[in-house]
């Protein structure tokens, strides 16, 4: 294939990821979008095999392994799990770059391709792509082990772990400058080596410090640092649709990562910090006993009020995905839908454990996309409702994000359900959410709660509908 031909590939290749990325925006237009996102994926493979002159069987081999591994984990995992395998693929991202900066570092007619400035740029650029791998690769792991519930949600907090950060980077930009030094004189495998290193364990202790609340926001982070190693990569490379495709990746996922902050109130380099979530999982009986109590109804009880409401408000959380309650929730919809009952879902931009979760989970379950409404559209809305369900979720309807400035959370956009004539919240127990926070819903005179699995619970309710 002639270099004329790559090129038009490659631009073909770069307009359908753009394509993909503004079909992603709209749920309706989200499965076109993932299609001109693989069309492209499948253009810019072949175009760049066809400039592959030796080894090629050995390049087939690996795309038939990966390709099968892709299958297999398309159709063995849930999704409920699909935050965790988000992050093993980030990665995956970060594992290529490091290997490809050191198969490239490593290539014996680099000197002779660079000379002079051309090769100390050249050396930054490869620097630059195995720092920021070795940092997706290890912060993707751990946050794969916090989101699969493998390792706990509770930050990390060493001490003086700020001062740990500003010497881990210091020692990064030192060592870039011993590996540029040396590179010039045919060594710099050393300083690389001691970089990785270093990368690595920033990416660990980056993550082990963030807790579990700011997990959304943890996985657009890796998101955006997998594009920017690949960009990286594309320019050691000199492969513009690799450094164009990074830049998408990356770029995307800084701005998602700034909607999340926002939906949350929260500061970017405050995620970073650490800090939040410090009691995930936990509660006091002392705090529970100052709150009051709360009013248990079973499921014939949730049942009654909903065939007496006109207009109805699901709110799905973690919760729910857990459970994986949302077929039932769907056949409870219709059946509500069928009695003229008009039923909305209310979904927050953080709500579950990644950007778009719930949003993914009822779209698996067939839930119409016209009643999912996003939380600046439905918000307004609550004094109108006659019951909402809040289902697993716990810290988007915290109201202490609105009334106590000492909250962890406080300041956090949440859903007001409270403001509806009466809540239903269903959960396991009284625990709290990933931020650690009591919630005075749970205590207030219009909420009720069923406890138990959401699944078992809003089987029985869709029973005695």
């Amino acid at each position: 294939m002639s270099e004329g031909i790559v090129t038009a590939s490659y631009v073909g290749a770069t307009i359908l990821f753009i394509l993909a990325l503004g079909g992603l925006s709209n749920q309706e237009t989200a499965r076109r979008g993932n299609l001109f996102g693989m069309i492209g994926m499948a253009v810019a493979l072949i175009a760049t095999m066809s400039a592959v002159t030796a080894n090629l069987e050995i390049l087939i081999a690996g795309l038939l392994i990966g390709a099968t591994i892709g299958l297999v984990l398309a159709k063995r995992v849930q999704m409920t799990q699909m935050p965790e395998l988000v992050a093993m693929l980030h990665s995956l991202v970060g594992l290529a770059a490091v290997l490809v900066g050191y198969a490239n570092f490593m290539d014996p007619e680099r000197l002779q391709h660079f000379a002079g400035i051309e090769l100390t740029i050249h050396d930054v650029e490869t620097y630059l792509g195995i720092l920021i791998g070795a940092i997706t690769m290890s912060g993707s792991v751990i946050a794969f082990g916090k989101l699969g519930g493998k390792i706990g949600g509770n930050p990390m907090l060493l001490p003086a772990r700020h001062w740990l950060n500003l010497c881990l980077l210091l020692a990064s930009v030192w060592y870039c400058v011993e590996f540029v030094e040396q590179s010039a004189a045919g060594g710099g495998l050393t300083p690389l080596l001691i970089m990785t290193g270093i990368a690595l364990l920033f990416g660990i202790h980056m993550v082990m410090a963030i807790g579990g609340a700011d997990m959304p926001v943890v996985v657009s982070m890796l998101n955006s640092y997998s594009g920017w190693a690949a960009s990286a990569t594309g320019f050691m490379l000199s492969n513009d649709l690799l450094i164009v495709t990074g830049a998408l990746v990356g770029s995307s996922g800084a701005i998602l990562s700034y909607i999340m902050c926002r939906a949350m109130n929260r500061k970017f380099i405050a995620v970073i910090a650490g800090g939040f979530g410090t009691t995930s999982g936990g509660s006091s009986s002392a705090s529970v006993e100052e709150q009051g109590e709360v009013i248990a109804l079973q499921a014939p009880e949730v049942a009654a009020l909903l065939m007496e409401s006109k207009e109805v408000m699901i709110i799905p959380g973690y919760g729910m995905a857990v459970a994986q309650a949302q077929h039932i929730v769907n056949e409870i919809t219709k059946t509500l839908k069928s009695k003229k009952i008009n039923v909305r879902f209310g979904i927050h931009p953080v709500a579950g454990r990644m950007p778009g979760h719930m949003n993914v989970l009822l779209a698996e379950a067939k839930v119409p996309y016209d009643i999912v409404y996003e939380m600046d559209e439905i918000n307004d809305d609550f004094p109108k409702i006659d019951v909402s369900i809040v289902i697993g979720a716990n810290d988007i309807v915290n109201p202490s994000a609105q009334t106590d400035p000492d909250s962890p959370i406080a300041g956090m956009p949440v859903m007001e359900c409270w403001k509806g004539k009466t809540t239903i919240v269903l959960k396991r127990g009284m625990a709290t959410g990933y931020a650690g926070v009591q919630n005075p819903l749970f205590f207030k005179e219009n909420t009720r709660m069923l406890f138990g699995d959401a699944r078992k619970s809003l089987d029985e309710v869709f029973k005695n509908l």
